[in-house]
Formats: C-alpha cells, sequence, structure tokens
C-alpha cells in the first residue's frame, strides 16, 4: 500500500528513511506547538483550544500535502502571521479575533481559486525580487520587535516611543538565554535545537521563576472556543480587503518558495526546473489554510524546516504523513505546553527574525530603484506594527520611484494594478 500511495522505490527511498526524516522535521518545527498558542492568546483566544487548533491543523495540511502531492514537505500555522494576526489585526486595528479568522479563512479559499485557474504564476512572475526580499526581511523584523518586547527588553517611553527594560528582571535574562542556547545549539547541529532551548527554559521557570509544574501528559484540550467561531460576515467590511491580502500575499511567496527550495533540496524538480503536482501542493497548502481558520488558528503554511527531513533522506508525501501523525501524538502534552512562559518562546521569535533578515543578501543594493523601495516595505512593517501597511507602502514607492527616475518600462501590469489599488486604498479608505 505504501508502495502504491508514495511510489517508494521509484524515489529511491525506504520506509525507514522516510519516517527518519519525519521525526527529523517535526523536531526542527516542533516549537510552533508552543510559540502559537502563546502568540494567538494574546489576541483572547482560549490557549488550550489554539494548541489544539494549531496540531490538528499541522496534521491535516501535512496529510493532505503527503497523499495529494506526494511532497516530504510539511505544514503547520505560520510564524510572522500568527503575530500580524494579533498584533495588528486584532491588537491595533481592532477587529475581533473571530473576524480575523474569517480574514485567513477567506484568504484560502482565494489561495485555492488562484492555485486552480493558474493565475500564481502569473502574481509570483508580476512581484520584483526585491519587494519579495523586503517583505520577507520586514517580517523578520516586525517578529524581531515583538520578541524584543515579550522579553522586556523593549519598552514604552513617552519621550522617545521605545526605551531599555530591565535587564536584570528574570525574563529578561531567561529569554536571552533561551536566544543563546538556540544559536549554540543549533552551530553543534542539532536538530531540535529550537525546542531543546524552549524546554530548558521552561524548566528553569518552574525552579526559579514560580511557573508551576502541571505535569506533561493529558487528554488533548477542548477544541470549543475557536471552532468554527470564525466571522465571515465581518470579512465583507470593505476595510478588511487589504488584511486578508496580506495573508494571502505572504502565504503565497512563502509557501512558493518553500515548494522550490525542498523541492531542490530533494531533486524533485523536472529538467527544466518546473516542479510537478505544483497545482497539488498549492492546493494541499490552501486546505491547510482553511481547515486551520475553522478549527481555530492563523494561516498554516509549507515549513521550510523541511528541508531538514530532505537532509535526512525524506523523498516523499510519507515524510509529511509521518509528521502529521507526530502532530496529532503531540496533542496529548498539552499540560508542557501550558507552562511555557512568553519569555520562553522570546528566543525563538527573534531566532526566526534572524532567518528570515537573511534575504537582504539577495537585494541589488546599486540600485536605488530597487533597493529603496525594499527597504520602505521591510521598515514600515515593525515601525506601524503592521506587515500590511509595509506591504502597500512597499508597492506604493516602488511604482511611483520608478516612474520618477524614468523607468516605468520596469513596472508590469500586475504590480501597477496592484501599486494604484493600495494607493486607491490609502486615499480614499
Amino acid at each position: 500500500m505504501l508502495e502504491k500511495l508514495f511510489k517508494l522505490s521509484e524515489h529511491q527511498t525506504t520506509l525507514k528513511q522516510e519516517v527518519l526524516a519525519g521525526f527529523t522535521t517535526f523536531l526542527t518545527m516542533a516549537y510552533i506547538i508552543f510559540v502559537n498558542p502563546d502568540i494567538l492568546a494574546k489576541a483572547g483566544m482560549d490557549k488550550g483550544a489554539v494548541f489544539a487548533a494549531t496540531c490538528i491543523a499541522a496534521a491535516v495540511g501535512c496529510f493532505v500535502m503527503g497523499l495529494l502531492a506526494n511532497y516530504p514537505i510539511a505544514l503547520a500555522p505560520g510564524m510572522g502571521l500568527n503575530a500580524f494576526f494579533t498584533f495588528s489585526v486584532v491588537g491595533d486595528m481592532g477587529y475581533s479575533w473571530e473576524t480575523a479568522l474569517g480574514a485567513v479563512f477567506l484568504s484560502g479559499c482565494c489561495f485555492m481559486i488562484l492555485s486552480l485557474v493558474k493565475i500564481r504564476e502569473w502574481i509570483v512572475n508580476s512581484i520584483p525580487m526585491s519587494l519579495r526580499m523586503g517583505i520577507a526581511a520586514g517580517i523578520g523584523l516586525f517578529l524581531a520587535l515583538i520578541a524584543l518586547r515579550s522579553a522586556g527588553i523593549v519598552v514604552d517611553n513617552s519621550a522617545t516611543l521605545v526605551g531599555m527594560g530591565e535587564l536584570k528582571a528574570f525574563p529578561v535574562a531567561m529569554s536571552a538565554l533561551g536566544f543563546f542556547l538556540i544559536i549554540a545549539f543549533v552551530q553543534r547541529g542539532y536538530k531540535a535545537a529550537v525546542i531543546m532551548s524552549i524546554l530548558t527554559i521552561t524548566v528553569l521557570g518552574v525552579i526559579f521563576g514560580g511557573v508551576e509544574f502541571q505535569g506533561v501528559f493529558s487528554a488533548p484540550p477542548s477544541l470549543a472556543p475557536t471552532f468554527m467561531a470564525m466571522d465571515l460576515s465581518g470579512v465583507l467590511d470593505i476595510s478588511m480587503i487589504s488584511i486578508v491580502f496580506a495573508f494571502l500575499f505572504v502565504d503565497l511567496f512563502d509557501t512558493s518558495g518553500t515548494l522550490v527550495a525542498v523541492a531542490h533540496r530533494a531533486g524533485l524538480l523536472e529538467q527544466d526546473g518546473r516542479l510537478p503536482r505544483l497545482k497539488r501542493a498549492l492546493t494541499a497548502d490552501s486546505i491547510a489554510t482553511m481547515a486551520g481558520a475553522a478549527l481555530g488558528t492563523s494561516t498554516t503554511t509549507s515549513y521550510i524546516e523541511s528541508t531538514a527531513g530532505v537532509s535526512a533522506g525524506g523523498r516523499t508525501g510519507l515524510t509529511a504523513v509521518v509528521v502529521g501523525l507526530l502532530f496529532l501524538a503531540a496533542l496529548f502534552i498539552s499540560p508542557l505546553a501550558g507552562m511555557v512562559q512568553p519569555y520562553a518562546t522570546a528566543g525563538t521569535l527573534f531566532y526566526v527574525a534572524i532567518l528570515m533578515m537573511s534575504s537582504l543578501l539577495h537585494v541589488e543594493w546599486d540600485d536605488l530603484t530597487e533597493a529603496a523601495p525594499m527597504v520602505v516595505a521591510a521598515l514600515v512593517m515593525p515601525f506601524t506594527y503592521s506587515i500590511a501597511n509595509g506591504i502597500a507602502l512597499g508597492f506604493i514607492s516602488y511604482a511611483i520611484i520608478k516612474v520618477l527616475c524614468g523607468r516605468y518600462k520596469d513596472l508590469n501590469i500586475g504590480i501597477t494594478v496592484i501599486a494604484l489599488l493600495f494607493l486607491g486604498k490609502v486615499l480614499f479608505l
């Protein structure tokens, strides 16, 4: 049955190799079961329900990707988009988390439509590389600011907006230690570096920080507080368009980049560089996003950490299925997840920020018409606490700068239309 489903012999792999790859991928991305509930709880969502939704949404995404597309790519609620959900859409803009879930669901529907009618390639190809890199770097900076604030290193200051917190405080020290441990573990080659750091800081919190030990295993928490709680009627507000677009846009590029990177690492690309079964892979991602929203979590997307499993020998969807099974097993460690404090995950956020900011290496710094809009997109995100604002001003500045510099031929229909739509929103909405 496994041979028929996943074509193990054709991909020159074995059951043992795929299972090992699945365990490897899971260990590199299991931190999300601790980080995601911590972030979404700040939006007013039930932490236990979000924990369950995170595990189940990840499992659904992995199963669909493995069985439908036969790729060794795992999915889970995405970093960056969960922060945008909580701190921008709910916190800054004032929408309810139910409406935010509705926006996530609608973005998943749009993603599926774009995938089925093959518009996705046109959209991706019409967006300049500099803006793609700027968006990735901006999300990294956004996560870094959230991490520093969660750690207590950056605090409010009435004179300068932000200031330095009390560095001798226990949460600050634990956040810093968690970050240092991740870097040390990664450099030493530990696949589970991030989750090892989170668990170490959690144990220290129990010993020295007054965190009450609640056990490790229990029955899964109830999904009832978030299951099908999304408010689709609230998404019909015209002001929600940019929010839905931001969820869609970031997921679109995140997924596309991850699929190509993992497939290339696994040697699954065709001779012309095309990705076989691309439509199925994108459909799997969109199904995972819609399922996640219905369950009660932010956008579910493909994880670049899947490259760890590929490096361990994963070549088929069986790797993804194994990851999905492990996420279901993780449902039974909710007491452990409940003990994880914000300072235990702050170092993780900062580490992910560093990874995302590496995209700045690929920017054409010698061409200001490319570099300037990228910097606008990257800096506006953390300074306005909004990924959507960064995307909008990045597109608008790209179009204006190209026209003023006489480089209007660099503008294609896609970026022109998107820039005009964003400009119209800024001026009239």
